[in-house]
């Protein structure tokens, strides 16, 4: 990423964050006993500043400490966002029964004061239903038949798992579950679609988490793509450590499995981004392909899905998106995605995009769950024997 870029995009989220804590801070401040505002001052600094203070920290020298850092700050971050939103329809309503006289003057303080209990309870509710629901992982199943022959093969089971996001937050116990559902669901194949690494590499190498990844024996093997987030702390050092952990990462290459089954991998589109290193169209990565058996595309991003579509792709994976993570963050998601989130079919190609295991900033999801997609193909062309 060049340098500009990077200061363009890093004065536009300070500029939004430091907003958003302002308008908080004012809130929270005017119900603070003047003997106590310069504590509350200081307090909400130090919390405002956790999640910045802990990612300086993880790329100097990763410790438990920044790890503890890194959750209490992200906790903040989802309390910021609700509490924003909250605040400002609580703002917008104010308005409107002071215009339409529903709210008389000698009760305004009843409606601020009442209004602040109500947000700062339903806020964090809604934070500690996420939390729980971010560390309770399921199977999503898909069943899928393809016309398509095969070389001694009927079904395929694959399990997909996207969006890992391994460091700070998504630790050996996460990595562990993990391990056991890939056990359980007892796939022929398993494809991690990107995202395995949360940023930088220190928190994983300080544990080296991928340790504690177990995969299960399969028929066809394990693989895996890039994510954005593979570029983000340095492909050149994260790339290197993920296959020194005997996963093969397809960048931009195509592999044929038993049975002829035809698996595509793309580097993710932010290469181009950080390392000016240009992706293959579709076209050209699977230029080599039989048509006539299947072909699977892995993708992290799921952008631009017509391409797989005009090119015979008949099963597309992806992930990225994490549903939005944080409701209604998913309503945006589905506007700026063809394909948010599930499964749908474009042209003669499948579509399915996870909402990932693991999470980015807040160890909470409000929309979606943390998931690992069970994918059984059944071809149905023939060739089978």
């Amino acid at each position: 990423m060049k340098i500009s870029q990077f200061l363009i995009f890093f004065t536009i989220v300070f500029i939004i964050y430091f907003i958003g804590n302002l308008y908080i801070f004012l809130k929270g401040y005017s119900f603070v006993p003047r003997t106590g505002r310069l504590t509350y001052t200081v307090v909400f600094i130090s919390l405002a500043t956790t999640f910045i203070v802990a990612k300086f920290l993880e790329t100097r020298h990763s410790t438990v400490f920044s790890d503890i850092l890194n959750i209490a700050g992200g906790f903040w971050i989802a309390f910021l966002f609700y509490g924003f939103i909250f605040f400002l329809l609580s703002d917008i309503l104010f308005i409107l029964f002071r215009i339409t006289g529903i709210l008389h003057p000698e009760n305004i303080p009843l409606y601020r004061r009442w209004a602040f209990i109500l947000i700062l309870a339903g806020s964090s509710l809604l934070i500690m239903g996420g939390f729980i629901n971010a560390v309770i992982p399921v199977v999503k199943k898909y069943e899928i038949s393809l016309p398509k022959k095969t070389e001694g093969v009927s079904t395929m089971r694959i399990a997909a798992v996207s969006d890992i996001h391994l460091g700070s937050i998504i630790r050996k116990r996460s990595i562990r579950k993990l391990s056991s559902i890939l056990e359980e669901i007892k796939p022929d194949a398993v494809f991690l679609l990107g995202d395995i690494i949360d940023g930088e590499l220190g928190p994983v190498l300080r544990g080296d988490l991928l340790k504690y990844f177990t995969g299960p024996d399969t028929r066809d093997g394990l693989y895996a793509i890039t994510g954005n987030h593979e570029y983000i702390g340095g492909a050149d050092r994260t790339i290197p450590y993920i296959e020194s952990r005997g996963i093969r990462i397809l960048r931009d290459e195509m592999i044929v499995l038993p049975g002829g089954i035809q698996v595509a991998g793309r580097l993710d589109r932010d290469s181009q981004r950080y390392l000016s290193e240009k992706r293959m169209p579709v076209g050209k990565l699977i230029e080599n392909a039989d048509h006539s058996f299947p072909l699977i595309l892995l993708d992290h991003q799921p952008l631009q899905l017509g391409e797989a579509a005009d090119n015979g792709i008949d099963l597309q994976l992806s992930g990225h998106t994490h549903k939005g993570q944080l409701w209604p963050l998913n309503y945006l998601i589905d506007k700026i995605y063809e394909v948010g989130y599930g499964h749908r079919k474009i042209g003669n190609t499948h579509v399915i995009v996870s909402s990932g295991f693991g999470l980015w900033g807040p160890r909470v999801r409000t929309s979606g769950r943390s998931e690992v997609i069970q994918v059984d193909l059944e071809f149905t062309g023939s060739g089978q024997n």
